[in-house]
């Protein structure tokens, strides 16, 4: 019987599912949009059930679409959006509260008081991330601190926390799994990296039960199976990585100083740095890239918090399109940005400048601007802070990049991409299936069960789509660059 594997890629503003063949090549998809929450400026909520229904819902539909039963799945691997923060009850599965969302800010006031104790190095040394209100362990305390009651059962173990992982797992196996994997616990603030482990000394500064938290397992291995309702027979699941994790295993970047970089929600540079952890000397991230076989890959990280949420916002915000995918039409109306410049700080600046006091910021505007700048200022905004991590990463590492291999939404945007290896300099590859995080949530799963036998089986599925060679003047390709770091200097620190 032919077997496939279905991957459930959990994103910030959409749920999707793939179901994929031998060949690593996508045989059916489903993917739906699901509301986001945005009840205060820098503050973003989900609905733990949206999350839950729609990525059921789409995965249901790939099934259906492939023509295949769970019989022919040999394994269920996920992705997620990462550092998203819920609190559930353990007897009944109820969430108490929204998803704090990983871009909302509501824990900055948590951040800026454990910096000002001057923890910044505790923290950074045991988990190789900054204190920020990006990472869940202090959106668990701000739930813990506002929420009436919840402290109680929270240390009895009654409530209990997971990231949107843990979530699924839960409600895929009836409320048999409370686990997460050592790519999602990296990234809580609370998972001592080098120990592999939840660190008491973090969690009591925090005043952060242990008992509610997960129990963290390899990236890859059979956890479990699917209860046998949601789709007419039991799936092992095999996988969960955090979503650039996936995207990284995805494509292919095995061998330290490999480098991927997604535009999606946020844009997400990673490199894979072996078996060791390197510290950032430039805030960076030191993060776990993924656990197999009972050995660790760490990776470092440049996240980017707005990306392709600037294109939502010039849809729903502005009403300037009807959707996303007409960005590009919109862009090409002009030849360039014609000076103009967008920060897309909405929720702050992540890495390299990590200042949750910014907020977005448009600069250069003339009386002959039109809304085709404003899009392709919004585009370039993309490669503008991609640059900045590449650089940055490129100081960390003590070499410069040869390729940049790009995925996500945005990277089917020809001339985004064009712009953006001129930004770099160097040449940008685009896979054939662009949609890595998925993939490679498929390939850590199929690793689990044996549908793909190694590394090298998966390195040859690998195949290049298009590749972008640099042709910017350099000249050229500099004062554009200055002109976006002097736009970046106007949004920061424009927050009391």
């Amino acid at each position: 019987m032919n077997q496939f594997i279905l991957a459930l890629d959990q994103g910030t503003t959409s749920s999707r599912a793939i179901v994929f063949d031998r060949q690593g090549l996508p045989v059916a998809s489903a993917q739906q949009e699901f509301p986001q929450i945005l009840p205060a400026p820098g503050i973003v909520e989900h609905d733990p059930e949206a999350i839950w229904s729609s990525q059921l819902k789409v995965a249901r539909q790939a099934l259906a679409k492939a023509n295949i039963t769970a019989a022919q799945v040999a394994a269920i691997g996920i992705a997620n959006q990462r550092e998203t923060t819920i609190i559930w009850e353990r007897a009944t599965g109820r969430p108490v509260s929204n998803a704090v969302v990983w871009q909302s800010r509501v824990s900055s006031p948590i951040c800026e008081r454990l910096s000002r104790a001057g923890l910044a190095e505790t923290f950074r040394g045991k988990t190789g991330l900054v204190i920020d209100a990006y990472f869940s362990a202090t959106k668990i305390a701000y739930l813990l601190d506002t929420i009436d009651g919840l402290r109680s059962p929270a240390e009895a173990g009654e409530v209990v926390f997971g990231t949107v992982d843990t979530w699924l797992l839960w409600r895929l196996t009836g409320g048999k799994l409370h686990i997460t994997d050592a790519s999602n616990a990296s990234r809580t603030l609370l998972y001592n990296i080098h120990t592999l482990d939840w660190d008491d000394e973090l969690l009591t500064l925090l005043k952060i039960p242990r008992a509610m938290l997960p129990e963290v397992r390899q990236t890859s291995e059979v956890y479990g199976h699917t209860d046998e309702g949601l789709f007419g027979g039991s799936i092992a699941i095999g996988a969960a990585a955090g979503d650039q994790q996936a995207a990284t295993f995805g494509q292919a970047c095995f061998a330290p100083g490999d480098a991927k970089n997604t535009y999606g929600t946020g844009c997400f540079l990673l490199v894979n740095t072996g078996s060791q952890p390197i510290a950032s000397r430039h805030k960076l991230l030191t993060t776990i890239g993924w656990r197999t076989g009972g050995e660790t890959t760490y990776c470092l990280e440049g996240s980017v918090f707005v990306a392709g949420a600037a294109v939502q916002w010039l849809r729903d915000g502005l009403g300037l399109i009807k959707t996303s995918s007409e960005v590009e039409q919109l862009a090409a109306t002009v030849p360039d940005a014609g000076g103009v410049y967008l920060v897309p700080a909405f929720v702050g600046l992540g890495a390299p400048h990590w200042d949750s006091h910014a907020r977005g910021t448009i600069v250069g505007i003339s009386r002959g601007t039109t809304a085709g700048h404003l899009a392709r200022a919004a585009l370039d905004s993309m490669a503008y802070q991609s640059r900045d991590l590449v650089e940055t990463m490129e100081q960390d590492i003590g070499s410069r990049f040869k390729e940049l291999k790009v995925d996500g939404g945005a990277s089917v945007n020809d001339e985004l991409m064009q712009f953006q290896a001129d930004q770099i300099g160097v040449p940008v590859k685009r896979p054939a299936v662009p949609e890595t995080t998925a993939l490679g949530a498929a390939y850590l799963a199929g690793l689990a069960v044996g549908y793909w036998s190694d590394l090298c089986e998966i390195e040859r599925n690998w195949a290049l789509g298009r590749e972008f060679i640099p042709a910017m003047p350099a000249k050229q390709r500099e004062a554009l660059h200055r002109g976006w770091k002097k736009a970046v200097d106007r949004a920061r620190h424009w927050e009391e």
